[in-house]
């Protein structure tokens, strides 16, 4: 008996001392003399666990740690202390379903035991079920009340992100945070978690400097900076994140998604880092690997809807448009905020409109942004686009009319709009929309483009159509279907080799614009000489 408090003193002495190292040596050592001391089982796990917690330590030790509880375990077997802290091990590792089921178990062991609530709370907060979050921070403060800052400020966070945004959850958020303040003394965890972040402070100066860097372009300098604090620290996780930004800066894409899946490797929850591995794999190209990092995010986050916005995106680059629209779908679902979700409910209509054929779908979809911003411009000109494709002439008319009330000198909205009476027969009301068009945009290659075709082919006037298809190019000298049409009118004068010469010009576009096609061009060449 006496040995073993002698051990424990040894260990506490290294311990404290900041030998993490040597104090497990001794556990060990004692271990080898009593395998079954289920007390020392525990103190290693303890050991292993603030081990592989300290930023200055490589190695991953969370295993281990786990192992030795579960020894523990074997002889105390109702222990609600040893769950927990196999459940805390888990929450560490990232494996927050197996987290869950610990901490339940050392609750069942001890209804009172307030730090098992609460970091159930943290567990479900990271798998942004934030009602079950909610609710065990409630219950960790009626276990605590006067010992459990970090619930209380929990809560206030919980209370922040809720998407019922109201003045009684503004008002409760604050009326949390104090609470936090207030309990803070009596928390050793809060107390814990506040000195590890004022010893962060002792790297601010290596981020300022390595920062500063960046901002003067000094990139290399920022790496060996970075390089250097990593290998001091290398369980400063924020640092590989920061290397990895630079080398995506320099384009160095191996090297980032390297730097970005250590530090996922070291906290495998670390969402940042798994925001940028998605970036850096996008920008590479290699979107099989976006998409599956995309959706191993979406598991450790459901609710977050950029990335299942994001994820939409490259699904639709890569062809699954169907895969596309339910992410699009999830994203409007899951955010509150009007713009935003404005903005998707606008790409979601774009999908259905032009991948789908879907016009009832994409209406809908146009409709459903109008009625989250009425005043973007945009959405008119949308809605009106699918209303033509529609073929239901009247409401895409009605559309544009709507959108002028609101912007009267929108050059799209007259060319959209002298479009549409064209196609009517309305050859004056079109005319008078492109002259609008063209009176608030000088450079609208395709307003001088149509009001061309009119003139050549609805008035017959030649010179005129020539004139405006030439002014047209000059906007826009890579518009094929200007060629196109300059081609055509030059053919009617007689002038049939510079009408080839045009086709030919047209012909050479087309193949990157593919504005027309290129059967028409080739029929035009050959019935010049024919």
């Amino acid at each position: 008996m006496s040995n073993t408090k002698q051990l424990e003193k040894k260990i506490n002495k290294e311990y404290k001392t900041g030998n993490v190292k040597s104090a497990i040596e001794l556990c060990q050592i004692g271990l080898q003399d009593d395998p079954t001391n289920a007390d020392l089982h525990v103190r290693l796990g303890d050991l292993y666990l603030a081990w592989h917690l300290d930023i200055y330590n490589s190695c991953q030790y969370i295993d281990e740690a786990i192992t030795e509880y579960q020894r523990a375990l074997e002889t105390y077997i109702d222990s609600a202390e040893i769950y927990f802290k196999i459940g805390q091990a888990h929450f560490f590792k990232g494996d927050l379903d197996k987290a869950i089921n610990y901490l339940d178990m050392a609750i069942s062991k001890n209804p009172k035991l307030g730090k098992a609530y609460y970091l159930l709370a943290e567990t479900y907060t990271k798998k942004a079920r934030f009602l079950d979050a909610s609710m065990n921070a409630k219950l960790a403060i009626k276990a605590m009340p006067f010992a459990n800052s970090c619930a209380h400020f929990l809560l206030s966070n919980l209370y922040n992100v809720s998407s019922a945004r109201s003045f009684k959850n503004f008002a409760l958020s604050k009326l949390e945070l104090l609470l936090s303040i207030l309990t803070l003394p009596f928390d050793k965890i809060a107390l814990g978690n506040v000195a590890r972040t004022l010893s962060y402070a002792k790297f601010l100066p290596i981020l300022l400097k390595g920062a500063y860097q960046v901002q003067t372009n000094k990139l290399n300098d920022a790496l060996e900076t970075y390089s250097e604090a990593i290998d001091k620290a290398p369980g400063f996780i924020p640092l590989y994140c920061l290397l990895g930004d630079i080398y995506r800066s320099l384009g160095q894409f191996e090297d980032a998604i390297t730097e970005y899946k250590m530090a996922i490797w070291l906290d495998t929850l670390n969402i940042p880092a798994y925001r940028h591995l998605c970036q850096a794999y996008e920008e590479q190209g290699d979107y099989d690997s976006a998409v599956e990092i995309y959706e191993k995010l979406i598991q450790i986050m459901p609710n977050m809807p950029d990335v299942h916005s994001n994820l939409a995106n490259i699904l639709y680059v890569k062809g699954d448009i169907d895969g596309a629209i339910a992410h699009f779908q999830t994203a409007v679902t899951l955010n509150p905020r009007k713009q935003w979700t404005s903005i998707i409910n606008q790409t979601l209509g774009f999908v259905y409109q032009e991948s789908k054929q879907d016009l009832n779908a994409a209406i809908s979809s146009y409709q459903s942004a109008y009625l989250l911003t009425p005043k973007d411009i945009d959405i008119y000109v949308n809605l009106g686009s699918a209303f033509y494709d529609k073929e239901d002439i009247e409401n895409a008319l009605q559309v544009y009319r709507n959108a002028l009330d609101l912007d009267p000198e929108n050059a799209k909205i007259h060319c959209n709009l002298g479009f549409l009476y064209w196609g009517k027969g309305d050859i004056d009301e079109a005319l008078k929309e492109y002259e609008l068009a063209i009176k608030y945009d000088k450079n609208y290659d395709i307003a001088y483009n149509n009001m061309g075709v009119i003139y050549l082919d609805d008035l017959g006037r030649v010179k005129q159509a020539i004139d405006l298809f030439k002014k047209s190019i000059e906007c826009n000298p890579n518009y094929a279907l200007a060629h196109f049409n300059l081609a055509r009118a030059i053919s009617i004068t007689g002038d049939k080799v510079e009408a080839a010469k045009l086709y030919q010009v047209a012909q050479d576009i087309n193949k990157i614009t593919n504005e027309i096609d290129p059967q028409d061009i080739l029929d035009k060449i050959n019935a010049l000489f024919n």
